[in-house]
């Protein structure tokens, strides 16, 4: 990996893969969707001489062609990623991370482009039938943007099948950590205490998630770019570990010293056939490929989320008194 190109970016997991690569000495062109404002999100607190910054979109096949041009690897992470908002406006999540993803292939297949990753996602496996989930388990679209994300993977893996490009799905589990939004579970409860809520809105705290702290998913990225044994084939990030998110909210509070209370916000909830209730992860596929394995304990990573969240003015970045689709 020399000349790397990073779709989506400006986002969550996208602006901490940028600084990994460009730690490891890549030369990155890093993705941020266009805007009116001219901002690249995340991306506006990084500077790297070997860091390139471009606005645009993935729905542009011309754009995507532009793009990917003389990388010769491409990590593809640019989709509408939140749930509640897909029952809302399912045909951007289609027009976005399907034919986003389509448009992504088609450039690196005209390139010649030596390695691309495509994103995906634990959701597209629904609630487990059998844990812990490996890469053989049966997708079930619980939610129109899993629906996406199935066909998403399925295009990039067509890609593979059809016209030999050198493509693997990257599927984490749940990833946290510092600058992911308030739409999530773990910024949800720590901004709302940090902001003096003594009554925490949730959703249904009886799922359970196996989170990943953002640095070791960013490591199992990176780790899969470099396998050459990865083509073709759907690769989990995940650390084999469970907990409920009743279990997450108490440990949240516990670090944060918080004497709080939970009630049910029923705008949190998902239809009743759309939740998922249960994803516990196999990471055996990753480690036996790459040799991957999670570095941080959940705690360590919560203290580590909850430290960034609370210091300076990273606080003012959130609206904890409103539910965020």
């Amino acid at each position: 990996m020399k000349k790397v190109v990073v779709t989506g970016a400006d986002g969550f997991i996208g602006s901490h893969l940028t600084e990994a690569l460009l730690n490891e000495g890549c030369e990155v062109k890093a993705l941020a969707q266009y805007n009116s404002f001219n901002n690249w999100g995340w991306l506006e607190g990084i500077s790297h001489p070997s860091l390139q910054v471009v606005t645009g979109d993935v729905r542009d096949p011309d754009f995507c062609r532009s793009l990917v041009d003389g990388a010769d690897t491409v990590f593809h992470l640019a989709a509408l990623i939140a749930i509640p908002y897909s029952y809302i406006a399912p045909d951007s999540y289609i027009d976005t991370n399907i034919k986003g993803t389509l448009n992504i292939c088609q450039a690196a297949k005209a390139a010649g482009t030596s390695r691309l990753l495509v994103t995906s996602t634990s959701e597209v496996y629904g609630t487990a039938r059998y844990v812990p989930i490996d890469e053989q388990h049966p997708k079930q679209p619980q939610s129109p943007y899993s629906a996406t994300k199935i066909g998403a993977d399925a295009i990039a893996l067509s890609f593979h099948n059809a016209f030999g490009l050198n493509v693997s799905v990257v599927r984490p589990f749940n990833t946290y950590g510092p600058r992911q939004s308030d739409r999530a579970i773990i910024p949800t409860i720590i901004t709302q205490i940090a902001s003096g809520v003594r009554e925490i809105k949730v959703g249904d705290l009886s799922p359970t998630r196996d989170f990943n702290y953002v640095t070791d998913t960013c490591r199992g990225f990176i780790a899969i770019a470099r396998c050459e044994e990865a083509a073709g084939e759907e690769i989990n990030i995940a650390t084999q570990r469970e907990v409920s998110m009743e279990t997450t909210l108490k440990t949240i509070a516990s670090l944060m010293g918080a004497d709080v209370k939970w009630v049910t916000d029923p705008e949190r909830l998902r239809p009743a056939k759309s939740e998922v209730f249960r994803l516990l992860g196999s990471n055996e596929k990753i480690r036996r490929l790459t040799g991957w394995e999670p570095e941080v304990t959940l705690e360590e990573g919560l203290q580590k989320t909850i430290d960034w969240i609370t210091s300076g003015d990273n606080l003012k970045n959130y609206k904890p008194n409103l539910y965020n689709r």
